[in-house]
């Protein structure tokens, strides 16, 4: 991999040439964005996946469902399909992409919907909500966001950055500009100051940027054949042989946090949104059903789940102890608080301010 992307190191400069030049663009006007009555909050990073975005969306999900009409937009990666399309319970990741559904199938009565063109499902989704959350839209640059969330990986931001396809880097770093609230994430649950003002002096807040630290916060295994069946993450023991299922873009936490209970993980790692095969399900399956270990079990992620779902998969998977685990965000003490106030009043001023704008004109 390091030899490939040695490589390709001659169009990492021409891809940085393009961002830089595309963002200078829209800085000075020559492109629009285009900012909306409805309020609208973006979650995004600079660097390619792995930050933890979907987890945070959920977060502010969970925090402002219950007080406001509103609505998540994702472009749908990985989907076969175009245009904008409301997220049901009966739909694929196929159709929608894994992140979407898992909302879906986490938030029944939110709205969820996808859109390669950011714009359009904005507008189509103002009609009949009040806030409206971005998944993975910091580089969406048409849309200008009320608030803007900018994601920083813990465990990846003092490794050397470049554009793509060399390194992992979007855009320049200082396009960190744009965003009001910086969050650091996948932090260890445990940090002290000394850490905290390494990572400061590492991202080099603007003074209108607040920062905020969270690590992830691992809850109980579930199983996928039989959903009222839960273990406790610490019944995992040393003698426990666990066989990882991963299609996402850093698996290193969840390895971290397996570690912690046994040493005897065989890892199928695969890209991405990896759409798993037959293929790839017969081969786990084969290596699960060859090993001795009294106590056994496959884990994956509650993302790659949502790709666990066909009738072949299910088929194949029947009988095996497979088990997903689900996966929250939590913001260091003693600053949740603030966090919550800030994102709350954000949404309650723009959203009454909202409500008045529709009733006047609609």
């Amino acid at each position: 991999m390091f030899l490939v992307r040695s490589l390709l190191f001659p169009f990492s400069f021409i891809y940085g040439l393009v961002v830089i030049l595309r963002n200078c663009a829209y800085d000075i006007e020559l492109f629009r964005s285009r900012k909306f009555k409805i309020p609208v909050i973006s979650i995004g990073n600079l660097t390619v996946g792995g930050a933890g975005k979907t987890p945070m969306t959920e977060y502010l999900v969970n925090l402002l469902k219950n007080e406001f009409d509103l609505a998540t937009l994702s472009r749908g990666y990985g989907r076969k399909t175009k245009g904008f399309i409301v997220v049901t319970a009966n739909s694929t990741s196929i159709e929608v992409g894994d992140e979407p559904r898992q909302f879906k199938q986490k938030f029944p009565d939110v709205t969820v919907s996808v859109c390669e063109d950011r714009c359009e499902g904005i507008k189509r989704l103002s009609y009949e909500n009040e806030l409206i959350i971005l998944d993975d839209a910091y580089q969406h640059r048409a849309v200008k966001p009320g608030l803007s969330l900018l994601l920083y990986d813990y465990t990846q931001m003092f490794r050397w950055q470049w554009f793509l396809p060399t390194g992992n880097l979007r855009e320049p770093l200082y396009g960190r500009k744009r965003a009001q609230v910086i969050v650091v994430s996948k932090t260890p649950c445990r940090i002290d100051e000394l850490q905290k003002q390494k990572i400061l002096k590492k991202i080099n807040p603007y003074p209108h940027q607040k920062v905020f630290f969270s690590c992830f916060n691992y809850k109980s295994l579930i199983s996928i054949n039989h959903p009222l069946r839960i273990r406790k993450i610490d019944s995992i023991s040393s003698n426990t042989k666990v066989l990882l299922l991963t299609g996402i873009a850093n698996p290193k936490p969840l390895l971290q946090e397996l570690n912690k209970y046994t040493q005897l993980i065989e890892h199928h790692k695969y890209p991405d949104h990896h759409n798993f095969s037959e293929k790839n399900i017969i081969k786990l399956v084969s290596d699960f059903r060859g090993y001795t270990n009294e106590d056994k079990l496959v884990i994956t992620t509650e993302k790659d789940l949502q790709r666990l779902k066909t009738r072949a998969i299910k088929d194949l998977i029947e009988g095996i102890d497979i088990y997903y685990l689900p996966v929250e965000v939590k913001i260091h003490e003693p600053d949740e608080d603030r966090f919550i106030e800030l994102i709350k009043d954000y949404a309650t001023k723009y959203t009454t301010d909202y409500r008045i704008h529709k009733k006047k004109n609609w």
